[in-house]
């Protein structure tokens, strides 16, 4: 069996959409395919990623795609730039290693969390993530304190038993906050106190609330976000800044009650390394389509496993990096939430995927479908950009 071909494709065809996913189908001789995603949806490197795909995808043709912890390696140790890592490097190897993990699932005719170790569960807890842009397939930017109480209790309403917020991304219009760097003023924290207290005022004691800041604070503003949401008994704390320096994580890990979280900017087993060495991390969010795939993926959450670690996995593209973090989830002991993100209540992100893998009364249940049980229909890859490496 070998690979005889890698398309990529990005969905870009729809400007009102939330985000360009970017796909890769490898196909092989005896005409099995499987889809992977490179996670790169949003943000400004889809070019570099389409790029590096098609680099990547030079050096696997002809390879047995059964191989997958041989090419994975091959892509890593072998291609020079590969030992540096980084984002564009390694969404290009996440989305190979999951199109092969897909091919191996559909050719053996079992669910790729069958070669992975088998179900621990059958089905899955989610979160409604994002509600800063309403809870509805028409999203929107919030301002008004009342309408994130109004977003959280639609979340409730539809079965959710947690949701995600980031209560500094807008402003008081709607309009986006670039950074909250530094020292906040008393009137960002009041906003941010008064969002957050309507929020649990609108549900109750009984929904988690995770508080996300996007690494759009440092240290300093992050610290006095924690100190003002102990109140609230928050679930976790995501991304209160940038990973580049985890002792960093581990200061603010000392000064807060709340449990920390963090990983869609952390790629493979060795980023996450000091972060687990120093436990300054409750919470690890790998993100299956740019921490390494798959394969890696799986590694990390072990890892994680040894210092009690929960992993909930960053989920924030297309159908197929969702897929593939669920057949993962399935199978970690060490398993916390599944994260479903406000933007794939959208037509368009639903269209994407040739299943339906939305949430019913906050859970989804693990598909038995072969491979990563999700494929992409042929109309849609006929309206993205395509690129062949053959």
């Amino acid at each position: 069996m070998k690979i005889t071909s890698v398309e990529i494709f990005c969905a870009d065809y729809d400007k009102s959409a939330p985000n360009e996913p970017v796909f890769v189908k490898i196909n092989t001789e005896e005409g099995i395919c499987g889809f992977g995603e490179a996670g790169v949806a949003y943000g400004n490197s889809k070019l570099a990623a389409i790029g590096q795909i098609q680099d990547f995808g030079k050096l696997i043709i002809g390879e047995n795609p059964m191989n997958i912890e041989k090419i994975w390696n091959k892509l890593q140790k072998e291609t020079f730039w590969g030992l540096g890592g980084g984002t564009v490097i390694f969404s290009a190897i996440s989305a190979i290693d999951i199109a092969l993990w897909d091919i191996k699932g559909k050719l053996l005719g079992v669910p790729v969390y069958e070669l992975l170790g088998g179900k621990v569960r059958d089905k899955v807890r989610a979160y409604a993530s994002q509600i800063q842009f309403d809870w509805d397939k028409d999203s929107r930017p919030l301002g008004g304190i009342k309408e994130y109480g109004e977003a959280a209790r639609k979340a409730k309403a539809d079965g959710y038993t947690a949701l995600k917020v980031d209560p500094l991304q807008r402003d008081e219009f709607g309009k986006k906050n670039l950074r909250n760097d530094g020292l906040l003023t008393n009137y960002k924290l009041k906003l941010c106190k008064d969002r957050l207290a309507e929020i649990r005022n609108a549900v109750g004691d009984e929904m988690d609330i995770i508080l996300e800041l996007h690494a759009k604070t440092d240290f300093n503003a992050a610290l006095q976000i924690s100190k003002l949401a102990e109140e609230f008994n928050i679930y976790y704390l995501e991304e209160p800044f940038g990973p580049l320096n985890p002792q960093l994580m581990s200061l603010l890990k000392e000064k807060t009650n709340i449990p920390l979280a963090s990983g869609e900017r952390i790629y493979s087993r060795y980023g996450y390394l000091p972060f687990l060495q120093n436990r300054s991390l409750d919470v690890i969010q790998p993100d299956v389509a740019n921490c390494g795939g798959i394969s890696e993926a799986k590694k990390i959450c072990d890892m994680a496993q040894i210092y009690d670690v929960l992993v909930q996995m960053h989920v924030c593209g297309g159908p197929i990096s969702n897929a593939a973090a669920l057949q993962i989830e399935a199978v970690i002991p060490n398993f916390c939430i599944h994260e479903y993100h406000v933007g794939n209540m959208s037509d368009f992100t639903r269209s994407l995927g040739a299943y339906d893998d939305t949430p019913i009364d906050g859970y989804i249940t693990i598909s038995d479908r072969p491979g990563i049980g999700q494929d992409i229909p042929e109309e849609i890859l006929n309206k993205c950009t395509k690129f062949i490496v053959d």
